[in-house]
């Protein structure tokens, strides 16, 4: 059954809009008496009746709340160096159908990428629509928020997280398993990716000030769009919130 979001909080009768009206009209050629789920900006999700559908709007009518959550019990922050070409693309649509909760782009001093601040608008736009059709195909119950590009600092300093981990290339004592076993008790977990030139000494020495630990994710190098997948994979195993 085909998911929805609607930005607003929950009501017996809501109407969706805009490009998922055009979707469901125009793609789907859905009718009046079959159903969707809807997910509510407050949390609740519920199957829906589509009742009325117009050029632009798509009324629907609850006929079930659905109590089952898609969400894991522990919030995830990726907090990913700035990658070049399609790889950020590809980073939030993947991050998203994993779990992750908020996906913050961070401006390093080995990123490849320099965005001005119309170019970084419009990626955080483009990004943002990844992210929503990522929650869409994988069934979560909210849209995993794409922040502004941010300095490393800043970054930390917003996620506000119970843990911050540094996943570091030149770490190689303390594995993630330990860091997040010697952590049991966070239920925010944010993880730092370096870009593809890795992360600065001086980047490294500020994440650790702002309470970063520092972990490695192996004995292989991983490249940027991996190495953040996998950190977020453990946390979640981890955490009892993936069954393999």
């Amino acid at each position: 059954m085909h998911r929805f979001f609607i930005p607003k909080p929950y009501s017996p009768v809501m109407t969706i809009s805009g490009m998922d009206a055009h979707h469901i009209v125009d793609v789907l050629r859905m009718q009046p008496g079959e159903r969707v789920q809807v997910a509510a900006d407050d949390g609740i999700r519920f199957v829906a009746e589509i009742t009325e559908t117009g050029r632009n709007t798509v009324t629907v009518q609850s006929v079930e709340i659905l109590h089952e959550s898609h969400e894991p019990s522990v919030r995830i922050a990726l907090l990913q160096g700035l990658a070049k070409g399609e790889k950020m693309d590809w980073i939030v649509q993947k991050a998203v159908e994993v779990g992750v909760t908020d996906l913050y782009p961070v401006a390093m001093a080995h990123s490849v990428v320099r965005l001005e601040s119309g170019r970084a608008e419009k990626k955080i736009e483009r990004w943002q629509k990844i992210a929503e059709s990522a929650a869409k195909q994988s069934k979560r119950d909210v849209v995993p928020r794409v922040h502004p590009i941010l300095p490393l600092g800043q970054a930390l300093d917003d996620a506000a997280c119970d843990l911050n981990i540094l996943a570091y290339e030149s770490e190689d004592k303390t594995g993630l398993k330990a860091v997040l076993r010697a952590h049991s008790g966070a239920r925010s977990v944010a993880v730092l990716i370096g870009p593809e030139g890795g992360i600065a000494t001086e980047e490294a020495e500020l994440a650790r000030a702002h309470g970063a630990v520092a972990a490695s994710l192996g004995p292989r190098i991983l490249r940027t769009e991996t190495a953040g997948l996998v950190a977020a994979v453990a946390i979640l195993y981890e955490t009892d919130n993936l069954e393999l």
